[in-house]
């Protein structure tokens, strides 16, 4: 099964897209150039038939690392089997494209969010860049409104990673948190003490929201304004 996917991979595969895509994701080797909707569509595929599918290693191309990810997202399973799958899948995750699409595509979180927020939390204090960078990116995806909100903020707070795109996906979650409750999240931006690299990103972003609009723009610009030197 694994020649014959990875030579499904190389007849989907367009060299434009790949020398486009493969200039945004460091950490991307490997590339074939597959756009997303072509590479779900063969992961729901072989989702239908996930026991043949796991039961070989995956191939070490970016394209099937990232269709390994979604297979894990939309396959019928147990919670426990897809758990099962996600802990041999986020030690493969080398870049923020994988991790990201992977995150996004675990639709299981709002349906167990209790369980998913138990299996979440341990990798916020993990050491691997990416490990860090997948607990938060799910942070902000599934649990970024209401009752979860302010227990998001909490962990983000918790957050010491030092790696660049773990402050990146900080940086996001704060954002998305601000768009969902502007209120609550300006407080705690207020009370805790993010680092500089960390709250210039989140501002950057809560900026460049087009959901953020009036009132609660302007003062997160008069707050940029205030921190600049």
């Amino acid at each position: 099964m694994r020649e014959q996917i990875r030579s499904r991979l190389y007849a989907l595969a367009e060299p434009k897209y790949r020398d486009f895509s493969a200039a945004l994701v460091p950490g991307g080797e490997g590339m074939l150039g597959v756009r997303l909707p072509k590479l779900r569509a063969l992961a729901k595929e072989l989702a239908k038939d996930s026991d043949a599918y796991f039961a070989e290693p995956c191939g070490e191309l970016f394209e099937e690392i990232m269709l390994r990810g979604m297979v894990i997202g939309c396959m019928k399973c147990s919670t426990e089997q897809r758990m099962a799958q996600m802990r041999a899948f986020i030690p493969m995750i080398a870049n923020w494209s994988v991790c990201d699409s992977f995150c996004t595509g675990i639709k299981e979180a709002k349906r167990r969010p209790e369980e998913y927020w138990d299996f979440i939390l341990p990798y916020l204090h993990s050491e691997q860049e990416f490990a860090v960078r997948f607990a938060v990116v799910m942070l902000l995806a599934h649990f970024s409104k209401g009752e979860w909100l302010p227990r998001t903020l909490e962990q983000l707070e918790a957050v010491s990673h030092t790696g660049y795109y773990v402050k990146m996906a900080v940086g996001w979650a704060v954002s998305v948190c601000y768009v969902h409750d502007p209120a609550y999240t300006w407080e705690w931006l207020q009370r805790v003490q993010l680092d500089t690299e960390t709250e210039r990103m989140a501002i950057q972003k809560i900026m460049d929201s087009r959901r953020v609009t009036g009132a609660n723009r302007e003062r997160i610009r008069q707050y940029r304004e205030s921190k600049k030197p």
